[in-house]
């Protein structure tokens, strides 16, 4: 492969990487990391050396962590069942395969859905309890996506200085 492609595709990975972050059915921020490797790789890790990819895998294994975590913790905020936290998780999921639609209803409804399972009640005060739930998960869902792009934005400035800054 030439330098040309290689580099090509080291920045083609970056930037779907990041248009991953917040576009279902990508994994941004491992997309990320796999081009930053590539350009390091192509430089002969002279600018971009273990500590930095250390680092930048640090920042990576955080934001999978923050995937699927984050609406299970909204859940939980607002005093979520262990199902309904399960819910969430599963909802998240499932939804990314959904598109956009799927990644904002997806906590919600597997969340509220959960909630449900673990009442095994249907009366008012259940579905309102679960409704508050089903919105705990997509807020934390919401706050994860911020998370992720901060994540995103952190790992091109590490790597961008590290790149330029000698």
């Amino acid at each position: 492969m030439g330098m040309t492609l290689l580099w090509a595709l080291a920045i083609f990975l970056i930037v779907v990487g990041f248009a991953g972050t917040v576009l279902p059915g990508l994994p941004g921020i491992p997309l990320m990391l796999l081009g930053m490797v590539v350009a390091a790789w192509i430089d002969d890790f002279t600018r971009i050396g273990a500590l930095v990819l250390v680092i930048l895998g640090v920042l990576t294994a955080l934001s999978i962590v923050i995937d699927f975590a984050a609406a299970a913790l909204g859940a939980r905020r607002v005093g979520a069942s262990r199902q309904a936290i399960m819910g969430a998780v599963a909802g998240a999921t499932v939804g990314m395969f959904f598109g956009l639609p799927g990644l904002i209803l997806g906590p919600f409804v597997g969340a509220v859905a959960g909630e449900l399972l673990a009442r095994r009640r249907m009366a008012r005060e259940d579905i309102t309890a679960a409704t508050k739930v089903g919105v705990g998960a997509w807020i934390g869902f919401a706050a994860g996506s911020v998370a992720r792009l901060a994540v995103a934005f952190t790992m091109l400035g590490v790597f961008g200085t590290a790149w330029f800054v000698e």
